[in-house]
């Protein structure tokens, strides 16, 4: 179950050439299926080829963007993406519908974004994210939701958020 919820992020050089890119270069990005969980590799255009795609789960173009330094907050409150991370890293199965719909509320908040969708051998469809600032790829399983159990599971997380804030509106994860 841990290599679902295993997070990679972009790299900062170049896969095939360990060459650093420069903010704005444009990159491929290829995740693939290894002994060892997912794997992600970035490529400059430049050393990209097809067969790179042979053993790819999913591969997609972007630009590389370096990351800003972030201010050190004296308090973090609780918001969608902090709460995110922290319940992937529990790696616990009751979490997997507040994850996905935090994952969802996030992609609409334009944050994350979808890249792939990849159907496991067992079944359960995978929904590979990006972060579109670190490049940090989320690897998110769906639960699936029927609409009987949406509510409440929406409910769950406005109050894992603390009920009221921007970020906790029921209208916001809202299907």
């Amino acid at each position: 179950m841990s290599q679902d919820w295993n997070i990679t992020s972009r790299g900062a050089e170049c896969s095939a050439t360990g060459i650093p890119f420069a903010d704005g270069s444009e990159v491929y990005s290829r995740l693939r299926f290894t002994e060892e969980g997912y794997v992600r590799d970035d490529f400059f255009m430049t050393q990209w080829n097809e067969s790179l795609r042979e053993n790819a789960v999913s591969v997609w173009k972007g630009v590389y963007l370096a990351p800003a330094p972030s201010p050190e907050e004296p308090l973090k409150k609780e918001n969608a993406e902090n709460l995110l991370r922290k319940l992937i890293e529990t790696e616990e199965e009751e979490n997997r519908n507040v994850i996905y719909i935090l994952a969802v509320m996030l992609e609409r908040k334009r944050i994350l974004a979808e890249r792939d969708v990849h159907n496991r051998e067992d079944g359960v469809k995978i929904r590979v994210y990006e972060h579109k600032k670190s490049g940090e790829m989320f690897l998110i399983p769906d639960p699936e939701l029927k609409l009987a159990t949406l509510e409440s599971v929406q409910q769950e997380v406005v109050d894992r958020l603390g009920g009221g804030g921007v970020e906790g509106r029921t209208s916001e994860v809202e299907g």
